[in-house]
């Protein structure tokens, strides 16, 4: 095989997640050794080849999603894809495409009454945004912090959980648990362009990343341009979100800081208060800096070895264990009751297949948890269904007492309920082996 065959099936494996119809062999090179000025020229391109628009609409109807402002939906899109493709790629060539509102939906916070804004850009906006994403992610990723898990290639919450249990043993108790007051909405839009602006030069591409800070957003019959931030549901928000918040990762490693972030939620891991104290200054200094801000009563120091701990991506780690926070086990919970009503109609076989689905992907991401979380939640799930057998009876109340003799856990684990007990046992019994 010729060297540079080699050489570039080297490259690429390197890079896995850069799209091939958009990164070709020669441009990863490129990017692995550096280009001229450390800039990228001539992007557009890549973002209005109808080859790209047309993967990119790919990944849009597989993510699916609702129609935005101008009520299209994927499928309606889809039934004119060949002329809509043609048409978005005209228009960014020829520089008249313009970004739609965004439409702003209000959707339930995890384990709790309140409410978050979400955006939801249109179809065709969502297409051109997912193909400007294969084209800006590779340039910002080469460069990234190894302390920055969120919405990246190869990475996710798990990696990021992984770390932390990592310098917990290792002894780094006292912990500053960080939090960023409306962070998505409050980055500064002029920053973070000079930001990009330092590995980007095509002032197409610029533009167009203007354009989509620049959206106006819809909630019902009011409209508004905001003055800072990226829109949540963007596409392109999380890449410009980490982009914003990337020399703050690179400001603590140098310093000598243990911090793990993803996306706008992080912890700093160290071995006294004293340096925990000097960790949270610099962060205070450098989000003051930056047009950010610290929220004065969620951003704590705790030792983790004393009762309270500290919440980090859906866990709450205290005293050397570990198990879901409060919101994350109420809202399964709630999940649960809304499956589980006493007048709920199904059959037992039927409602103890849709908890399944629940409880299986809930214990794959929960499963390093506290044993006793597991066997007190188990309880709680056949108490619901011991419920509804008593009401399926003419009885009243709650299952309990006698109940516990008439459906014994053994009728249930029989009509094949998942047991988030038995599946930690077994996963503990295969981490021995």
């Amino acid at each position: 095989m010729p060297r540079k065959a080699k050489q570039d099936g080297e490259v690429r494996e390197r890079w896995p997640h850069a799209k091939p119809w958009v990164w070709t062999d020669r441009m990863l090179t490129a990017l692995e050794s550096g280009v001229k000025g450390g800039k990228w020229f001539s992007l557009i391109d890549k973002v209005h080849a109808p080859d790209s628009l047309m993967m990119a609409f790919s990944q849009v109807k597989t993510n699916k999603g609702s129609a935005g402002v101008d009520r299209v939906t994927i499928r309606m899109f889809e039934k004119h894809l060949d002329e809509n493709i043609r048409k978005l790629s005209e228009e960014l060539r020829t520089g008249t495409y313009r970004p739609q509102a965004i439409r702003r939906v209000w959707i339930p916070k995890a384990g709790s009454k309140e409410k978050r804004p979400l955006g939801i850009p249109t179809v065709r906006d969502r297409v051109v945004q997912t193909a400007l994403l294969a084209v800006l992610e590779p340039i910002f990723e080469r460069d990234f912090a190894r302390q920055s898990y969120g919405f990246r290639p190869g990475r996710g919450c798990k990696d990021a959980l992984r770390e932390v249990n990592i310098l917990l043993k290792d002894g780094l108790h006292y912990v500053v648990d960080a939090d960023l007051r409306r962070y998505f909405d409050s980055i500064p839009k002029v920053g973070l362009l000079d930001r990009i602006k330092t590995k980007v030069s095509d002032g197409r591409v610029l533009e167009l990343l203007e354009a989509y800070l620049d959206q106006e957003v819809m909630d019902g019959l009011e409209s508004w341009t905001p003055e800072e931030g990226t829109p949540q549901g963007a596409i392109i928000s999380p890449l410009l979100s980490n982009i914003y918040l990337d020399p703050l990762d690179h400001l603590m490693a140098a310093k000598g800081y243990r911090m793990v972030r993803y996306a706008d939620d992080f912890v700093i891991l160290c071995q006294s208060r004293c340096e925990a104290e000097n960790a949270l200054e610099v962060v205070e200094l450098w989000t003051d800096r930056e047009g950010l801000s610290l929220h004065p009563e969620k951003t704590v120091i705790v030792d983790s070895r004393l009762p309270g701990g500290f919440d980090f991506l859906g866990y709450h780690f205290e005293r050397g264990y570990k198990w879901p926070r409060k919101k994350s086990l109420r809202k399964l919970k709630d999940t649960i009751r809304s499956k589980t009503k006493r007048n709920n109609g199904h059959s037992l076989d039927t409602i103890i297949s849709d908890v399944n689905r629940t409880l299986e992907s809930w214990f794959e991401y929960f499963k390093h948890s506290n044993k006793w979380t597991f066997l007190r939640l188990d309880q709680w799930i056949r108490m619901r269904l011991r419920s509804i057998l008593r009401k399926r009876r003419g009885l009243r109340g709650r299952g309990r007492g006698i109940d516990h003799h008439r459906w014994p856990n053994a009728f249930f684990a029989n009509l094949g309920l998942f047991s988030t007990g038995a599946a930690w046992g077994e996963a503990r019994q295969s981490a021995r082996r």
